[in-house]
């Protein structure tokens, strides 16, 4: 139920459970920033392709922030969490942790996706689901501690996602929020409800699954001895995975406009009014972080991480600014070489973990520059696969909001909005998940009616950053050079 209006002037908190940090703010009503606190924990790989940590970790830093930020704004009216999507925490009857989480980045399950699509068949789980089997998500993780660690998978009591373990130790409730549930691949997205269907074909126990709730519902409120200093009964939001959230943090509650990320891994993200589904599964289709509005998007694994790598490997030292400067000189498509950004396999739009990427029509006439110049157009070039398969699907685009560490270059931003050809708006305040999960926190508690109405009053567009014409024509023309060099390198790859 949701809480009784708020009146006051109580901040209001959001949490983003990350793969590196637990990251919180603190805003005013208006959307204004009144404190930050980040706490960070390690990430294991017991093994090549593993990825897990120790939910214990998450809870440690979330009452490191949760204090901090209470100390620095005061007590908040509301509380609204977000986080890494997929992860799989298993509980016992006690609600103990049976093994470390196993998250997103995990690659452990190929097995086990191809077993679920053999079962269920891709088009009816799609259908069902939105979406096709891929490693990251939940229900392969499932599957695989029941063939690998049976001791582990017969003591399984309830199951839950990162951020809602931490709901857990906070307010004592087991809940998700079904644009986080999508993700699990064992929601009906359209209907917004567990898939019995999917349930009963993995044989899998419907018992362990949380509530799942709209994000913007109240969840539960803070228990009196979660937190030291932080008072009981503040309400907490069901909340929403870190891109659903981060969409509504940057104004992204209904369609027209498209969130673009260009953070480590890039994302293109479109509300929709209706369920909509690509047949083939090339990008996902969940519900959104808004009641009845549901959000389909790309995903590229390598964005930012690009530059990153190219700057560690070929430039270490050399600035991001230095770097992108050196880039703006060179025309258009830099004579004629061409970057693949699939440096760690790909799902939009090829679904290939074993993609690798390329730079292709190197000259004695290329620079580092050029180098660069090709990166910030390889990844443009990503983007637009993902923005093409959206309006497949009936997505119209009107403009973008951008956010992500790659957005602070004018000149990515100009080559990227040349390349999806739309206008590229920055926010005044980008603090990715937590910010949308902080108004998520204040619709719960009553500060607004609903989310529109918080984004209303809390989101500040800047001006856009314009298609350039001449960008634009030449990146038209270069497109289809781009998608030919994947199934021809595809191709070529040794067998393993």
């Amino acid at each position: 139920m949701q809480a009784s209006r708020d009146t006051s002037d109580r901040p209001l908190i959001g949490l983003d459970v990350g793969t590196t940090a637990v990251k919180g703010v603190a805003i005013a009503h208006d959307g204004t920033v009144l404190a930050r606190a980040e706490a960070g924990y390690p990430l294991s790989t017991p093994r090549p392709g593993w990825a897990e940590q120790d939910p214990e970790d998450w809870w440690r830093a979330t009452v490191a922030v949760l204090e901090r930020l209470a100390a620095d704004a005061g007590t908040p009216a509301g509380i609204g969490l977000s986080g890494q999507m997929h992860g799989l925490v298993a509980l016992d009857a006690a609600e103990r942790v049976l093994r470390p989480a196993i998250l997103w980045n995990d690659q452990r399950t190929g097995a086990e996706c191809r077993e679920i699509e053999d079962t269920i068949g891709l088009e009816r789980l799609i259908a069902l689901t939105g979406n096709r089997a891929l490693p990251g998500f939940t229900a392969p993780k499932l599957l695989w501690l029941r063939r690998h660690e049976p001791d582990v998978y017969a003591r399984i009591a309830q199951i839950c996602l990162p951020k809602d373990y931490v709901r857990l130790r906070l307010t004592g409730e087991h809940a998700t929020d079904v644009s986080d549930a999508s993700g699990t691949l064992l929601l009906d997205v359209a209907a917004r409800a567990w898939s019995a269907q999917v349930l009963d074909a993995l044989e899998l126990d419907h018992a362990w699954l949380p509530a799942a709730l709209e994000s913007p519902v109240a969840s539960g409120v803070t228990s009196a001895d979660a937190v030291a200093g932080l008072a009981a009964g503040i309400p907490v939001a069901a909340g929403g995975g870190d891109q659903a959230a981060g969409a509504v943090g940057v104004g992204v509650d209904r369609p027209g406009p498209v969130s673009v990320v260009l953070g480590t891994s890039g994302v293109v993200f479109a509300a929709l009014e209706r369920y909509a589904a690509d047949a083939e599964g090339r990008v996902h289709a969940f519900c959104h972080a808004v009641p009845d509005v549901w959000h389909a998007m790309g995903v590229m694994l390598s964005a930012a991480g690009s530059l990153r790598w190219f700057r560690d490997t070929a430039a270490p030292g050399v600035s991001y600014e230095a770097l992108t400067a050196a880039a703006e000189p060179w025309p258009p498509g830099a004579e004629g070489l061409t970057f693949l950004p699939y440096l760690a396999g790909e799902r939009t739009p090829h679904a290939d973990p074993d993609a690798r990427g390329a730079f292709v029509g190197l000259s004695v006439r290329h620079d580092r520059g050029a180098l660069a110049r090709a990166v910030l157009e390889g990844v443009a070039f990503g983007l637009r696969d993902s923005l093409d398969l959206l309006v497949a699907i009936g997505v119209a685009p009107e403009f973008g909001r951008v956010s992500g560490g790659g957005a602070r270059s004018q000149l990515w931003l100009e080559i990227v909005a040349s390349m999806l050809e739309l206008p590229l708006e920055r926010v005044a305040v980008d603090e990715g998940a937590a910010f949308g999960a902080a108004l998520l926190g204040g619709v719960a508690a009553g500060v607004w009616d609903d989310v529109h109405a918080a984004v209303a009053a809390t989101v500040k567009p800047g001006a856009p950053v314009e298609p350039l014409p001449g960008l634009v024509d030449a990146y038209r023309e270069q497109r289809e050079v781009y998608r030919a060099l994947y199934p021809a390198l595809r191709d070529l790859r040794p067998v393993p």
